[in-house]
């Protein structure tokens, strides 16, 4: 098996919408936003090669989008899927699969491309994958979240014929998550607080457990529980969420790889007497 972090870019996204409840006081020392009150963001995949698949997690904002919406949120040091794709000797053709957590158009844009007047797939050959409940809700969007939930990127997934929809079981627990089978080395965690149906693919990587963290943890100032999104659609579920995981991520040491922190790409976790925080910082590559 092989990991590649894949990362295409930064981005800019309201500080206080990245924290909810918490003062500026308190989180512009973790994360300082600018004049306008922005802070930098990283747009992160995760690339696994598993024997003949090339499994790739989330693509990022993209560059389709028209001038002005890409305006709103400041990219710099982009890079296409592409190009950084090139940079490891493949092609988008090579990718056999895109696992998306979910269908935030931050998380789904690179997966479809724009040539002329046509909104292709990125990766001609590969099967999209994602969960039931986020699908249904993508397409029949609630009114706060459906900004995010751009027609885009949801209707080229369908007319593809390479759309895979991952039945999920009903049965839920208040007291441990939910996991699912997707490959011989990648389980799924799902979470519902930020959105519906949100995975969090889980890869066996040798001797380490190394969690795509999508949402749930957007980046290392995260962790504390009740650093909470203001873009959570069921905060409290969120937290409720964050605990079990951490304290899952604390028993059995997972690595925790962030797809949005500009400055921290991996971290361990241990309990301190502040609660679940960092135990060590470090890039994915150190684990190769």
């Amino acid at each position: 098996m092989q990991l590649h972090s894949i990362h295409t870019g930064n981005f800019k996204l309201d500080g206080g919408a990245m924290f909810g409840v918490v003062p500026k006081s308190i989180w512009n020392k973790l994360n300082p936003a600018d004049e306008a009150n922005l802070c930098n963001w990283a747009l992160r995949c995760l690339l696994v090669i598993e024997g003949d698949r090339k499994i790739l997690i989330d693509t990022g904002i993209g560059d389709k989008q028209d001038a002005k919406f890409l305006s709103h949120y400041h990219l710099q040091n982009t890079k296409s899927l592409a190009t950084a794709l090139h940079e490891i000797d493949l092609n988008p053709s090579d990718i056999t699969d895109v696992l998306l957590t979910h269908l935030h158009f931050d998380h789904v844009g690179g997966a479809i491309q724009r040539k002329e007047d046509q909104l292709l797939l990125t990766f001609p050959n590969a099967t999209y994958w994602v969960s039931e409940p986020q699908w249904e809700n993508a397409n029949h969007p609630n009114r706060r979240e459906k900004a995010s939930f751009l027609k885009e990127n949801i209707d080229p997934l369908l007319a593809s014929g390479k759309l895979k929809i991952i039945s999920l079981p009903s049965y839920q627990s208040d007291k441990e998550l939910q996991t699912i089978h997707f490959s011989k080395h990648i389980s799924c965690i799902v979470v519902n607080g930020h959105t519906a149906g949100m995975l969090l693919p889980k890869i066996k990587y040798g001797d380490h457990e190394i969690v795509f963290m999508a949402d749930l943890l957007p980046s290392v100032a995260h962790l504390p529980i009740p650093y909470v999104m203001g873009y959570d659609m069921q905060p409290l579920i969120t937290l409720q969420e964050k605990e079990l995981f951490l304290m899952e991520a604390v028993k059995n040491n997972y690595t925790l790889f962030f797809e949005h922190d500009a400055v921290n790409e991996c971290c361990t976790v241990e309990q301190t007497e502040k609660g679940i925080r960092a135990a060590n910082l470090f890039k994915l590559e150190s684990l190769y």
